[in-house]
């Protein structure tokens, strides 16, 4: 069985003149990212592996995550494939994944990471917001096959808001 687990970034900051690669967070964002890490914490689920687009916006989330989850830095990686926008190369990436693997958590942008839920998961979702988890669950044991997923969980900041 494998699990897939899809971050999108928590919402980044417009206001500094930067690259899109580094952009930065916004305080809402960090909070949020806080607010989606410690309840995933609660599933004790804990990835064999995370992997973070280079994306600055990205890589701040992937950090407040791993800390929360109190996961190593020896099973972390930034993949340039992961700094997607439509989907194909994350896809590409998560085919390619090590089948030794059974749990992955990955970082990355939207609407690639909206593209791949739709795709590989059996619930429609929208939109996956800023800050947003997705955790899919597959019957299938190599990666390069994985298509038709489970979509077990969900865990939007919108949820812990009032």
């Amino acid at each position: 069985m494998k699990t897939l687990i899809l971050v999108r970034h928590a919402k980044s900051s417009w206001e500094y003149s930067v690259d899109d690669k580094d952009r930065p967070l916004k305080r809402r964002g960090i909070d949020d990212a806080h607010l989606v890490s410690k309840a995933f914490k609660r599933e004790n689920i804990k990835p064999d592996f995370t992997f973070s687009s280079p994306a600055n916006r990205a890589l701040h989330t992937s950090m407040i995550f791993v800390r929360n989850l109190d996961l190593s830095m020896d099973y972390f990686r930034v993949s340039n494939n992961l700094y997607d926008f439509l989907g194909n190369s994350v896809h590409e990436f998560i085919s390619e994944l090590d089948d030794a693997l059974n749990t992955v958590m990955i970082f990355g942008h939207n609407n690639a990471l909206t593209n791949i839920v739709n795709t590989i998961g059996n619930s429609y979702i929208d939109n996956v917001p800023t800050s947003g988890l997705v955790q899919i669950n597959f019957n299938d044991n190599n990666w390069a096959s994985v298509k038709n997923g489970v979509t077990v969980k969900t865990i939007f900041p919108k949820q812990f808001k009032i």
